[in-house]
């Protein structure tokens, strides 16, 4: 059995068969506060790969603080090979402010591979890649739809990746979008940097969602387990393969009003259907919004209010909508029935 040597991040050393919270230092607050991003590293005995899971990217997804604050609690992690490192609020400026933005309004998913001598953000995706990617031979970064949205639980790999497009299979969420990366993003500066990253989107900002919080949990796992890291005891895998999608597209309302929704996240629809009705505050001037193609819907509004030009539906383009379907209801239910559904089970 091989054994791990210690492990160095943040200038400091992880002994093997040990778990530690390390503070990179980040910045300094006005006030003259200092600003860490916190990583829990969990350092195993024996020889084996190193896999970064985090969440907080975006200051308002909560939704990934949670499924780490839960990862970090399964007990499997204690008897772990190879290192895992959890990283729950990468943009811990935008947590405290309940905002998806750094201090200078720059999107942190659009400023890798960042600079030492750049903004803010900019400095934050420097140490974040540094520190944290570059270690690691692979990464789950989670996220959430913006505020006033929300997201079918789903996975985004980048097109003709044959190994992500396998473990976000193994993941088991209803749908995996092969988008496009773009520049800026982390999944395109870990890409560069040789190092393949799962993006994990499902629920809302600033709010929790029970079904998207454990199906995240125990597709991150069930990617541990593959990389034999963990044991399978209690971990079942998919038995139904996700809906691939290579597209997507956003409908918008035409109208402001009142939004009244007819369908919703995880439904498969055909081009054409009436998915919601906005209507003036008197009820006198209705106008339908319908789907533009056939296909699944993967994000929607969920305020009741719009303006004109709002995106209130995400539909991703699939080609056989009866097949889609048979698997939608397939994998529900198997994430409803999975024993680790339970929390008790997880904790």
């Amino acid at each position: 059995m091989a054994l791990q040597k210690p492990f160095e991040i943040g200038g400091e050393i992880i002994t093997p068969g040990s778990r530690r919270t390390i503070d990179i230092p980040v910045s300094v607050l006005p006030d003259h506060t200092p600003v860490t991003m916190s990583a829990h590293v969990i350092h195993g005995r024996r020889a084996g790969p190193v896999v970064f899971v985090s969440a907080g990217v975006h200051g308002d997804e909560v939704i990934g603080v949670e499924i780490v604050r839960r990862l970090l609690n399964v007990d499997s992690l204690n008897r772990l090979a190879g290192t895992l490192i959890a990283v729950p609020m990468v943009n811990a400026f935008g947590m405290m402010n309940l905002s998806r933005y750094l201090p200078d309004r720059r999107d942190l998913n659009r400023c890798f591979p960042g600079s030492d001598k750049g903004s803010l953000a900019s400095r934050l995706a420097h140490i974040f890649l540094t520190e944290i990617v570059k270690r690691s031979d692979l990464g789950i970064d989670l996220h959430s739809a913006a505020i006033h949205r929300t997201n079918l639980p789903q996975i985004r790999i980048s097109p003709g990746n044959a190994e992500t497009k396998r473990l976000a299979e193994l993941f088991g969420v209803p749908v995996v979008l092969r988008a496009p990366l773009r520049e800026g993003s982390l999944r395109a500066a870990a890409q560069k940097a040789g190092v393949d990253v799962l993006l994990y989107e499902a629920g809302e900002a600033l709010r929790f969602d029970e079904m998207a919080v454990r199906a995240g949990v125990l597709g991150i796992l069930r990617i541990l387990r593959d990389r034999r890291m963990i044991g399978p005891k209690g971990i079942t895998r998919p038995r139904t393969q996700p809906v691939f999608s290579d597209s997507s597209r956003w409908t918008r309302t035409s109208q402001g009003g009142l939004f009244r929704c007819y369908r919703s996240e995880g439904e498969v629809v055909q081009e054409g259907e009436v998915l919601a009705v906005v209507s003036d505050p008197f009820g006198e001037v209705e106008h339908e919004i319908t789907a533009s193609s056939d296909g699944i819907i993967i994000g929607r509004a969920v305020m009741p209010v719009v303006n004109e030009g709002d995106a209130v539906f995400h539909i991703a383009r699939v080609g056989n909508t009866d097949d889609a379907e048979e698997r939608m209801d397939a994998i529900s239910t198997q994430l409803e029935a999975d024993p680790l559904f339970d929390e008790d089970e997880i904790l």
